[in-house]
């Protein structure tokens, strides 16, 4: 399997620009198929990439990848990382199948001084404006799955909806992680990136 679109996948640009220089670790968490975690490969030194989903470990496994690459069958809010610490962690579209605060939480207590968080994720619509902001997806959409038509794929992998609207998670990681950057995206995605201070 090689690179692919979709709603997720079109965000990988974004994870892969907030990879801090001289990356040594970085963390893919709910990696799937283990594509974004390949892309990784090329910006850290090591790439772990771990999911509650055996079927998707089994298979990032067997699609192998560059460098020191590794998958782990694991839960994150209860994985053991390395003593020292990551230096990149990301979630693509993973982090609403678990607790939102304690997912963060746990992102910042592993994360290096220096180091940096990239989170693409989905919201609900709470207001009208939500809702208008949504409806620009639909023609963005179309155009371009027509522009990937022939690479267009979507991973066997369990999927949720989200339960926090797209405030409540710009005002929970406003909270928890001052200083990190929300921001809305036509695609039904939110990022939030965040630098661990020294």
């Amino acid at each position: 399997m090689g690179d692919y679109w979709n709603h997720n996948t079109h965000y990988h640009p974004l994870v892969l620009r907030a990879v801090p220089p001289g990356c040594g670790t970085a963390l893919d968490v709910g990696c799937g198929d283990g594509l974004l975690a390949r892309k990784l490969a090329g910006r850290a030194g090591r790439v772990i990439g771990i999911d509650r989903y055996a079927p998707a470990i089994e298979k990032a496994r067997s699609l192998g990848g560059p460098g020191d690459l590794t998958f782990a069958e694991a839960d994150f809010l209860t994985w053991s990382p390395p003593e020292d610490g990551v230096d990149f962690v990301s979630f693509v579209a993973t982090i609403h199948h678990m607790d939102f605060t304690a997912a963060l939480k746990r992102a910042e207590a592993i994360l290096r001084p220096g180091g940096a968080l990239a989170v693409v994720g989905l919201a609900c619509n709470a207001t009208p404006a939500d809702w208008a902001f949504s409806a620009l997806g639909v023609p963005a959409t179309r155009i371009l799955r027509l522009r990937h038509r022939a690479a267009a794929g979507e991973p066997d992998v369990p999927v949720l909806d989200a339960d926090m609207s797209w405030d409540q998670v710009r005002r929970a990681a406003g909270e928890l992680l001052p200083g990190s950057v929300f921001r809305r995206h036509v695609l039904w995605r939110y990022s939030l990136t965040w630098r661990k201070p020294y």
